[in-house]
């Protein structure tokens, strides 16, 4: 039966989670050169087109379809066929199905997006949209279904992953590292000081991603409920501590503390709370934003010392910080939160981080492996990279016969 407090909710989410895309957009063109900027935008913003079609023809019914084997789901669902304004019988009863797949399609946008921050400044348009493209086919579609998908194999084991510490960070995280190997770092890497060039713009970026990831995380509850309420506020706490302990990191180490780090710190937090944010109390969220300053922040200054341009930290953030969030609920989950959740480590079930662990060693190598195996057709059949005079010039001129600023 249909509950409409319960569908405008999830409405309103779908509308905050499409946000965070263009602020995803805003966020990355901020941090990379002026002659990036709209290169970097577009490569945000054509996926709310890409993915939306996919969604609709096959992602959607991959992702959530009846379950084939625990591995994927059938193509009863493509084009959206017996998709409408009447509840699902097996995803959010309390809402038309119509919804439950639109709030899931921002999700399948934005996860490829993210990856783009990892290669920045020097991948071809025309690559980015078939890699996209076929990452969402291969890589998301089956990860979302063996942990969000009825039947899939990794829910059934009991991997849990509230909002997509695995089937949005990790999996973003083992492509953006894939990338990077694939790719190879921008020219003059190590001599060069990539400055960005507008902070302000990332912290705007970071402000809607913010906003944004309340319908993220709270509306993953899939009804305006008490579950919702908890994600909410999880998701604010860790947010706000993670930005806390990497300005301090950054001050101890630096002598003085940035924006640019405060900013990596928010999106570390609200990352690595995005598994755990409808399993874990106030408290056990704000020591889950906390570790993720330290470890994020210490990933992220790992980069240099490996030597691998990961352009805008996609790896250090959304990858270790959605591995961390995943194995985080492993220890702070409580059934007292969460009464169809689980307890955890510290709640005298240990068994729990084990089966985390798991999920997080499939995905991730899952991921890792078939993100390379595209790259790698890709870069054979059409090419990856832009020209050493194309990168000199910038995405802007060359890929898009624009700028940003007169």
């Amino acid at each position: 039966m249909i509950n409409g407090a319960d569908t405008a909710f999830i409405l309103a989410a779908a509308g905050l989670v499409l946000l965070m895309t263009p602020g995803l957009a805003l966020f990355y063109a901020g941090m990379v050169r002026s002659k990036n900027v709209l290169g970097t935008i577009m490569q945000s913003l054509v996926l709310i087109s890409l993915v939306s079609l996919e969604w609709v023809y096959l992602g959607y019914s991959m992702s959530f379809g009846p379950d084939v084997g625990g591995v994927i789901g059938d193509l009863s669902w493509v084009g959206l066929k017996g998709v409408g304004t009447a509840p699902s019988a097996v995803y959010a009863t309390t809402i038309p199905h119509s919804v439950f797949m639109i709030y899931q399609c921002m999700f399948a946008v934005i996860t490829p997006a993210l990856i783009a921050g990892a290669f920045a400044e020097r991948v071809r348009f025309p690559a980015f949209v078939a890699f996209s493209l076929l990452w969402a086919v291969l890589v998301y579609n089956p990860v979302c279904h063996w942990i969000w998908g009825s039947g899939g194999w990794l829910a059934k084991l009991g991997v849990l992953d509230f909002a997509g510490g695995l089937v949005v960070h990790a999996t973003c995280g083992a492509a953006a590292l894939a990338s990077v190997l694939v790719i190879g770092p921008r020219r003059g890497y190590g001599q060069t000081n990539f400055m960005p060039h507008n902070l302000p713009m990332t912290m705007l970026g970071t402000g809607l991603l913010w906003f944004g990831w309340f319908g993220f995380n709270g509306g993953s509850a899939l009804a305006a409920n008490e579950l919702a309420a908890t994600a909410f506020v999880a998701t604010h706490l860790a947010g706000m501590s993670g930005m806390a302990m990497w300005t301090v990191m950054e001050w101890i180490k630096l002598g003085k503390p940035t924006t640019l780090g405060a900013a990596s710190g928010a999106i570390a937090g609200l990352a690595t709370i995005t598994p755990a944010a409808g399993f874990v109390g106030p408290n056990a969220a704000i020591v889950i934003g906390l570790i993720a300053g330290v470890v994020c922040y210490g990933a992220v200054n790992m980069k240099s010392r490996f030597k691998f341009d990961d352009s805008l930290d996609v790896v250090g953030i959304h990858g270790v910080g959605g591995v961390s969030g995943t194995l985080l609920l492993g220890v702070f989950a409580s059934k007292s939160v969460n009464p169809a959740g689980v307890d955890g480590l510290l709640a005298g079930n240990g068994a729990q981080l084990g089966t985390q662990l798991i999920g997080v060693g499939v995905v991730c190598a899952y991921a890792f492996t078939v993100s390379w195996l595209i790259l790698k057709g890709v870069q054979a059949v059409i090419g990856l990279r832009i020209t050493e005079e194309a990168e000199h010039q910038g995405l802007d001129y060359t890929e898009h016969s624009e700028t940003a600023y007169n």
